[in-house]
């Protein structure tokens, strides 16, 4: 290698170092702006789906009503903050003044502007923090229709829920035309050559009932407080949230 080469290289891996370590501070600042602003959240659903459909798409409409119809019942409504099923959701949310409807964010070539329907809203630089809070502080995720990154959303919820990093979370796919094919897939080619196990698959609640969605998400909050006081944990702060919750809405 020439002298000038090799000189360029040195320079080039030194360039590479000093920006790896700058990436470090970066991610560290991500996953602390999260913690520090989501932590203390009550009783959270997220809402995922497609950036790209507009308020005439039945799945937008679809996904005001269940932020709205959850939000009336006391449960903030998170999203990854962006149009389409992400702005319907925090749409239908901000209507109820006494829930968060929060949004988070990420910087992106097209698509992710931030929507106008948030209380709370954080911008993230990496991809994989930004998920990390999507799911960290929910007690169920909804997934409407959506592309690469929605599906990304729903299979990582599911690696998450099976390898039990997250437990005590529902997870619901809404839009029975638009899925069925793919559950038909995992179905009939992940379990039938045991790449999955049937229990696995079970995870997956295929439902267009909006109802029935909040229905099962209440019940899992009364679930999730009994096993929070049978572990002894009826005095932490999440456990009051989720009884302070509950208690309004027997009011």
């Amino acid at each position: 290698m020439k002298k000038k080469d090799t000189a360029f290289a040195k320079k080039y891996v030194s360039e590479m170092r000093s920006r790896d370590v700058w990436s470090v501070f970066k991610i560290l600042a991500d996953f602390v702006k999260g913690f520090d602003e989501l932590g203390d959240l009550g009783p959270t659903v997220t809402i995922f789906g497609s950036a790209r459909v507009d308020e005439e798409n039945d799945n937008y409409k679809n996904a005001l009503k269940l932020a709205s119809l959850l939000a009336s019942e006391g449960f903030n409504i998170m999203t990854g903050g962006g149009g389409g099923i992400m702005e319907a959701a925090n749409k239908g949310a901000s209507k109820h003044m006494e829930v968060e409807s929060i949004g988070l964010n990420i910087d992106l070539p097209f698509e992710q502007i931030a929507n106008p329907y948030t209380t709370k809203d954080l911008t993230f630089d990496y991809f994989f923090a930004r998920k990390v809070m999507l799911v960290r502080y929910s007690m169920a995720y909804v997934i409407f229709p959506g592309g690469f990154g929605t599906l990304d959303e729903l299979f990582e919820s599911l690696t998450l829920v099976q390898t039990r990093k997250i437990t005590g979370v529902k997870i619901f796919v809404v839009g029975t035309e638009f899925y069925k094919p793919l559950l038909d897939f995992i179905e009939n080619k992940l379990v039938k050559h045991k790449m999955i196990d049937m229990v696995d698959f079970s995870m997956i609640r295929l439902t267009d009932n909006l109802e029935c969605i909040v229905n099962e998400v209440k019940e899992s909050l009364v679930n999730q407080m009994k096993a929070l006081k049978d572990a002894g944990l009826s005095d932490s702060d999440y456990y009051k949230s989720l009884s302070s919750l509950k208690e309004t809405k027997n009011e």
